[in-house]
């Protein structure tokens, strides 16, 4: 057997797509994210009725929520295990059945009203119960015990996407259920969890290699701990109780915790360099997200509740997994990691896209969603030209 990570995937002979887990997930992931946008755009306009079992707005929902992002954790947790664990990735064949896996879900659920009703959901479940069993055989092995919560989440990831399906199933309006808050507050706290480890450390790195001594704040102190216990009860209160005033309290109350954590880490430090900067910004949209909706519960006519999850849905979500995507895909290719032109106008595209959703509801008919529409899939088309040809090549591949 290969020693090292290198020497496995040296040894493997097919397509370079196959070589490590952030290849095929995060290219195929950005592709998804474009043309299912487009495809949306289509459906809001009257021109397109998809095979789906799912109501347009629900499918929608689903598709980010649990099509899209399922691809990017995938690429994440297949490329950040052999760190965790100090175990070879999985490579080759095995990770092009995943693949092929995830993208028979998508297809399952494009096309739910053709075949029995049993199919779509599972199919697209089988991908998350065999990603999670690969995250759990390498965890057992390499006896990584921290990273259990992370299996944790993705299980709970799994449960809000079957309760997804039931209710579609069952005739409810699936995109405003328990399955879509559950599956999102999954998300917000993987975000909270992860993201509260590899900011402050990115940052920190960056800030010690240009000398400076005014560091961030070390990952996982007290402080964040009492953050994340916060944030998961409050994520708790909103998937069962989405309406209660108490429920917009403590909303408020994380937004204010996470605005505390963000400013711990310096972020104003970074501005020389978008690649970290992002990571900062992409964060603010926690708080941020908390915020809107703590007000669209406790004062109903300021926001509308589906303005108030895009904030996390299309800022948090949309905006971390593409600032991870992007500096995964240079530093893991053996590029500089830097931002130049093309990327930062990506980013940019993304942040105004979460703007233009925020304010669609204030802008006559449908210029503002279609604003954001345009906006979001030039920064994942964006994505995949760009980044597309390091993704496909084995020059630069990961060393051991």
């Amino acid at each position: 057997m290969p020693a090292t990570s290198a020497e496995r995937m040296r040894n493997w002979e097919g397509p370079a797509l196959l070589t490590y887990g952030f290849r095929p997930f995060f290219l195929l992931g950005a592709v998804w994210a474009a043309l299912a946008m487009m495809l949306w755009v289509f459906m809001l306009a009257g021109a397109l009725s998809l095979p789906t079992r799912f109501d347009p707005v629900s499918w929608h929902a689903h598709e980010f929520l649990f099509g899209y992002l399922g691809a990017i954790i995938a690429g994440f947790v297949l490329t950040a295990v052999p760190n965790w664990t100090g175990r070879l990735p999985v490579v080759g064949w095995s990770l092009g059945g995943l693949v092929l896996l995830w993208a028979a879900g998508r297809a399952a659920v494009l096309m739910s009203g053709l075949p029995p009703a049993w199919v779509a959901p599972a199919t697209d479940l089988a991908f998350p119960v065999v990603l999670g069993a690969v995250l759990l055989r390498e965890i057992v092995a390499g006896k990584n015990w921290r990273n259990l919560v992370v299996l944790a989440l993705l299980g709970v990831f799994a449960l809000a996407n079957l309760i997804f399906h039931l209710e579609a199933a069952r005739g409810g309006y699936a995109a405003q259920g328990y399955g879509l808050r559950l599956g999102l507050s999954a998300v917000i706290g993987m975000i909270a969890l992860i993201g509260g480890r590899i900011v402050p450390s990115f940052t920190r790195n960056w800030l010690v290699k240009r000398g400076s001594t005014r560091l961030p704040a070390p990952p996982m102190q007290r402080f964040d701990k009492v953050t994340l216990l916060a944030t998961f009860l409050a994520l708790l209160a909103w998937t069962l109780g989405p309406h209660h005033a108490a429920t917009g309290a403590g909303f408020l109350g994380i937004a204010a915790l996470h605005g505390a954590r963000l400013a711990r880490w310096r972020g104003h430090r970074t501005v020389a360099e978008p690649l970290v900067l992002v990571l900062h910004v992409a964060y603010a949209f926690v708080p941020l997200g908390a915020l809107a909706l703590g007000l669209s519960i406790l004062r109903p006519g300021l926001i509308g509740d589906a303005s108030a999850q895009h904030v996390w849905m299309a800022g948090a979500m949309g905006l971390m997994t593409l600032a991870v995507m992007t500096r995964a895909t240079l530093g893991h290719t053996g590029q500089a990691l830097h931002s130049d032109g093309p990327t930062m106008a990506i980013y940019a595209a993304l942040v105004g896209s979460v703007i233009a959703r925020l304010l669609a509801d204030l802008l006559p008919a449908h210029i503002g969603y279609e604003i954001s529409a345009v906006l979001w899939v030039t920064a994942f088309a964006g994505f995949a030209i760009f980044f597309g040809s390091s993704l496909l090549r084995r020059k630069g591949t990961l060393s051991s």
